[in-house]
């Protein structure tokens, strides 16, 4: 049976990092607590200077900036591509990252995934959009101030940040969206 929840920008609960070094709002997840224990975790983080990522062993991450004028990261000292908004990158939660700031501060946005437990997908999509889909969650994540999403006829109202979640998905899915916003599928390996 599916479980549909929209979850509010408004609610997210702000954590520490890992290493300390700013903080983040986390969206959902699937399991655990604090910063263990998790299959997957979507969050915003807000990165106000240069500096080091933590090191998340035996995981999966794809990293996209949200606001600001973007950065380049490092990977075990490999300088990417500048990284611009809505522009993902994906890397290994193992590696050496650190990142430097293209001009001022940025937000960005965060899947983190155990890729033994966990199939995954992002995309950014713009305008209008309908696709299907049989992951067992799947994730849409609102960059707009309005965005109509209808999951098999049932429309909900996302406001900027907004996420509604739907886990338990067993069939195929038809998904709508009216503006931009970023699709996730989760499937268990």
């Amino acid at each position: 049976m599916n479980e549909l929840k929209v979850l509010r920008a408004k609610d997210y609960p702000r954590m520490p990092w890992k290493n300390g070094g700013g903080s983040t709002e986390e969206i959902t997840r699937d399991a655990g607590t604090g910063l263990d224990g998790f299959g997957w975790r979507l969050s915003i983080a807000d990165i106000g200077e240069s500096g080091g990522f933590s090191t998340f062993a035996g995981y999966e991450r794809v990293i996209t900036v949200l606001q600001g004028d973007g950065m380049s990261l490092t990977v075990d000292g490999q300088v990417t591509r500048p990284l611009l908004p809505l522009d993902p990158f994906a890397f290994s939660g193992e590696s050496k990252v650190s990142c430097t700031l293209l001009g001022g501060p940025i937000r960005d946005f965060n899947l983190i995934y155990a890729p033994q437990r966990y199939a995954a997908r992002l995309q950014w999509l713009s305008g209008e959009q309908r696709f299907f889909s049989s992951a067992g969650t799947v994730l849409v994540f609102s960059i707009s101030d309005a965005l109509e999403v209808v999951v098999d006829s049932n429309a909900s109202q996302l406001g900027r940040h907004d996420c509604l979640q739907l886990d338990g998905n067993t069939g195929l899915l038809e998904i709508s969206s009216n503006g931009p916003c970023c699709v996730i599928e989760l499937a268990v390996r």
